[in-house]
């Protein structure tokens, strides 16, 4: 448990720091070709040193009702603007739909009570933000690749893309609503859901509502809130900056394990 902590504190640092770049006046060395590389190499031999060590099943560490945390503070948007939202949150998300497409046998649109219907999993993690802070919640919700396994994954497909309600930066071009992507081997996990309850009840606004994807080997801006869409591609290249998620395409690492 001790190293375990340990890492995620160092790949927290770590992170921060590489995103200090930025504010600390070394845009030019952030932007360059030559920096891009060198962390796109480090991301990637990060990536298989984890999964190298760790087996694709090995799970996060899971906790007690007393370990939750008391406060468990909202991350980026906490109250969508967008028209459509608001009409789903005044609906008591009834007419709220989950798209199910891309590189599958069989496209749906999937109901809240459809999925709260389906098996379940319950979980009480730890989610790391990367902006230092840390908190314990209790999870509920469908695991994704039973619902991958319900729609039929095409061969080719390789990632899942999940897309949210949250614009979280108003762009003339389309570019800043929120999105995350992993591969199958976390799309696959366990651990990995899409909750629909936090501490034993139907999650808040703030905090993803109606459904939000929770990978809990990865840190917190990889758990997208807000899910309208997701879809199954065999590649990343031509969704929006091309990076596969909304701060990635910001600079941050795709793979964000800890």
């Amino acid at each position: 448990m001790s190293r375990l902590i340990t890492r995620r504190r160092f790949l927290i640092g770590s992170t921060l720091a590489a995103s200090g770049l930025g504010l600390s006046g070394c845009d030019a060395l952030v932007e360059s070709d030559r920096t891009k590389s060198v962390l796109k190499i480090a991301e990637g031999l990060s990536m298989k040193t984890q999964r190298f060590l760790l087996d694709d099943n090995a799970l996060a560490p899971e906790f007690s009702d007393a370990d939750l945390s008391p406060v468990f503070r909202s991350n980026g948007t906490s109250m969508p603007d967008n028209p459509q939202y608001l009409d789903w949150m005044s609906r008591q998300f009834s007419t709220w739909r989950l798209g199910i497409g891309g590189l599958v046998e069989r496209p749906s649109q999937v109901s809240l009570a459809q999925l709260k219907a389906m098996p379940s999993r319950t979980q009480i993690t730890r989610h790391d933000c990367v902006e230092g802070w840390s908190a314990i919640g209790k999870w509920t919700g469908v695991p994704l690749g039973a619902l991958l396994q319900f729609v039929g994954l095409k061969p080719e497909a390789r990632y899942i893309v999940f897309h949210c309600a949250d614009e979280y930066e108003k762009t003339l071009n389309g570019t800043g609503w929120y999105y995350e992507s992993i591969d199958l081997v976390d799309a696959l996990h366990p651990q990995t859901i899409l909750a629909y309850a936090m501490n034993g009840r139907d999650l808040e606004v703030a905090h993803g509502a109606p459904l939000r994807l929770r990978v809990e080997r990865q840190l917190g801006y990889k758990q997208a809130k807000y899910l309208t869409r997701i879809e199954a591609l065999a590649d990343l290249g031509h969704l929006y900056g091309g990076n596969g998620g909304f701060w990635e395409d910001r600079g941050y690492e795709w793979y964000a394990g800890i």
